[in-house]
């Protein structure tokens, strides 16, 4: 037993030997990581639009080691109508010095930064004629250490991105037309107006009524059930309601899976429909059921239109 105890020891103390050597000298880089996201779309028109986010500083010395924070600013221009081809390239827009920051609720450093609209707009020498719904801004920080050492989106990983970090660096805020919070929100019967429908059944949309709500300013979420041939599923898919368009569509079977034998099912928007901001009582989405494995039928396409309650 004692032999034992003492080559447990002996493997002990070799392992914490090889760690050592591993991790000595090992470089360790900083995190932005993202603790509130307090403003990410531009309404047209809105005085008080702006981005502003809430972000943390993690590093080996709990974020000691940051000197300070960049800020930079660009311009995506996502539309043919309204200024094409108006790109601006990212460029230094301000600097958050380690003096401004505070501590956080974990002990780490924290601060928090706010660009109104209007001088976003400025900077990139924009006004609101040049915009419109779909364009994106770019604010990307950059963590500047003592040492002269950068951290910023190129040096990402998918740690960095996902769960407690949300390190993203890079932020995108979205130009939006305006949207009433109760616009498109409520009880709204469905009705599959044309198509063969969902797996070729004529009706694949059975329930009455549905629920419409507002997952963000200008997003929109429906569920209900999805039911061609009685193979009733849970369905719920999202749209974004941008300057006058249904556009975004993401769709997705909320529990288990819908298929036949030779392979699965998904389910697509198929156009960008118009909408009335003046008018929420009806509204058509156009749905593509489609298989990417080629063995449940073909594709169908359904016109669901949703009549307010």
């Amino acid at each position: 037993m004692f032999a034992g105890v003492a080559l447990l020891a002996t493997s002990c103390e070799d392992s914490d030997t090889v760690v050592d050597q591993v991790v000595d000298g090992t470089e360790r880089g900083a995190v932005l990581r993202t603790a509130n996201l307090i403003s990410n779309e531009l309404p047209i028109g809105d005085d008080t639009a702006g981005f502003s986010v809430e972000l943390e500083i993690q590093d080996q010395e709990n974020g000691a080691l940051v000197d300070q924070v960049e800020v930079y600013l660009g311009f995506r221009d996502n539309t043919e109508t309204v200024g094409p081809g108006t790109d601006v390239d990212e460029a230094l827009y301000g600097t958050v010095a380690s003096s401004e920051f505070t501590n956080g609720p974990f002990g780490l450093p924290r601060f928090s930064y706010s660009i109104p609209l209007s001088d976003m707009l400025a900077f990139v020498n924009r006004t609101d004629a040049d915009i419109t719904g779909g364009d994106q801004f770019t604010v990307r920080f950059e963590l500047v250490l003592s040492d002269g050492r950068r951290y910023s989106f190129a040096d990402n990983t998918g740690t960095l991105t996902g769960s407690f970090f949300s390190s993203p660096f890079l932020y995108t805020p979205l130009v939006i037309c305006p949207v009433p919070e109760d616009y498109f929100v409520g009880e709204y019967s469905i009705t599959q107006t044309s198509g063969s429908g969902p797996f070729g059944i004529e009706d694949g949309f059975t329930q009455p009524s549905v629920m419409v709500t507002a997952s963000s300013g200008t997003a929109r979420t429906i569920e209900f059930a999805y039911d061609p041939g009685g193979f009733e599923a849970p369905y719920a898919f999202t749209f974004d309601l941008v300057c006058g368009e249904i556009q975004n569509f993401t769709g997705a079977i909320t529990e288990g899976g819908l298929g036949c034998s030779d392979g699965s099912i998904g389910q697509t928007a198929v156009a960008n429909i118009p909408y009335d901001l003046e008018d929420d009582t009806e509204f058509t989405i156009l749905i593509e059921d489609f298989n990417p494995d080629g063995g449940c039928g073909g594709t169908y396409e359904a016109s669901l239109t949703f009549t307010k309650l």
